[in-house]
C-alpha cells in the first residue's frame, strides 16, 4: 500500500495564517541570488520601499502543504509548478492560504498529484494562485484515470532567444535558502543525499525556479513586479550548488518560452511566462 489517501481529491484544507517581515523578503532575495546591486530586493530603507520578488509566492503556500495520507515523503517528487501573481507583495504582513488536492492520476508506477494553492490579503483579495504536481513513486496502480497529456513546449530550434541570463549559484547557495522553510537534507547532508540517489546534496527546484524569476524579472520587466504575471515550469533535471544557471526566453503568441540549463544539462523544461 502508497499510504496515499485518495478521498482527499475536491476538499478544501483548512485556511492557515502565514505572517512575514523584511527579514523574510530579503533572506528569501539573498537565497536566490540577489546581489548588493539589488538593493531593492535586500534593502529595507531603500528610497521607494522594499520590493518583493514574484516568486516568494512559493514560500507562504508551504503553511498549507494539503494531507495527503501516510506517504513517504522521499518518494514525492516536485513536478512541475505554476504561479499565477495577482498583484504585487507588500514588504510585510499576513497571507491567508489555503490549498486544494484537484486530482490524482493513476501512472501506473506512480501517482501525478495536483495541488492548487490561493494566497489572499488580510480583506481576502486575491494575492496569488499556484498550481503544483507531484509524482508519487510508487503510488499508481490503483486503478484511476491516468489524465491529460501536457502541452508540449519547446523552443523554436535553431533561432536564437530573445534573452539569455546566466546567474552563478554558490557553493553555499542551497544552505542559504534552506532557511526560507525547506530544511529537507537532501540539500545539505551528503548522507542524506545519497541515501536520496544522488551523489552530493542538490539545490532546491524552488531556489532554481526564484533563480529563474529574477531573471525574467530583469530581462522583460525591467525590475517592476507589478509586470510579472505568470511562471510554469518543469523541473526536468538536478542542480548542484555552485554551477551556473542560464535562463533563455522566446516570444510565442504574447508569452516568452522559457529554458532553463546548466552546463550539464536542461532542468527546467516546458516553461513559459506571461507578463504585463
Amino acid at each position: 500500500m502508497s499510504g496515499l489517501d485518495l478521498s482527499v481529491v475536491g476538499k478544501k484544507n483548512p485556511e492557515k495564517i502565514f505572517e512575514y517581515n523584511s527579514k523574510d523578503v530579503i533572506l528569501y532575495a539573498l537565497g536566490i541570488g540577489a546581489q548588493i546591486s539589488e538593493l531593492q530586493f535586500i534593502y529595507e530603507g531603500v528610497s521607494g520601499g522594499l520590493k518583493v520578488f514574484p516568486s516568494f509566492a512559493t514560500i507562504p503556500r508551504r503553511v498549507a502543504f494539503p494531507k495527503l495520507g501516510k506517504i513517504s515523503f522521499p518518494r514525492l517528487i516536485h513536478g512541475e509548478e505554476l504561479v499565477r501573481i495577482y498583484k504585487p507583495f507588500p514588504p510585510q504582513g499576513k497571507i491567508i492560504c489555503f490549498s486544494e488536492v484537484t486530482n490524482i492520476f493513476d501512472k501506473g508506477k506512480a501517482a501525478v498529484i495536483n495541488v492548487t494553492t490561493t494566497g489572499l490579503t488580510k480583506d481576502r483579495t486575491p494575492l496569488f494562485e499556484i498550481e503544483t504536481s507531484f509524482f508519487y513513486l510508487g503510488g499508481g496502480g490503483f486503478g484511476g484515470e491516468r489524465g491529460p497529456k501536457t502541452e508540449p513546449l519547446k523552443p523554436p530550434e535553431g533561432i536564437p532567444p530573445d534573452f539569455s541570463v546566466t546567474y552563478k549559484t554558490t557553493e553555499n547557495q542551497a544552505a542559504l535558502y534552506r532557511l526560507n522553510g525547506d530544511l529537507n537534507p537532501l540539500h545539505i547532508d551528503l548522507e542524506a543525499a545519497r541515501f536520496g540517489g544522488q551523489e552530493k546534496p542538490i539545490l532546491h527546484g524552488l531556489c532554481t525556479y526564484g533563480f529563474a524569476a529574477r531573471a525574467i524579472l530583469y530581462s522583460l520587466c525591467d525590475g517592476d513586479v507589478s509586470r510579472f504575471k505568470e511562471f510554469k515550469v518543469r523541473f526536468s533535471n538536478i542542480v548542484y550548488p555552485g554551477e551556473s544557471l542560464t535562463t533563455e526566453g522566446w516570444k510565442e503568441n504574447g508569452r516568452y518560452l522559457i529554458q532553463v540549463k546548466t552546463e550539464r544539462a536542461v532542468v527546467l523544461s516546458n516553461a513559459y511566462v506571461i507578463i504585463d
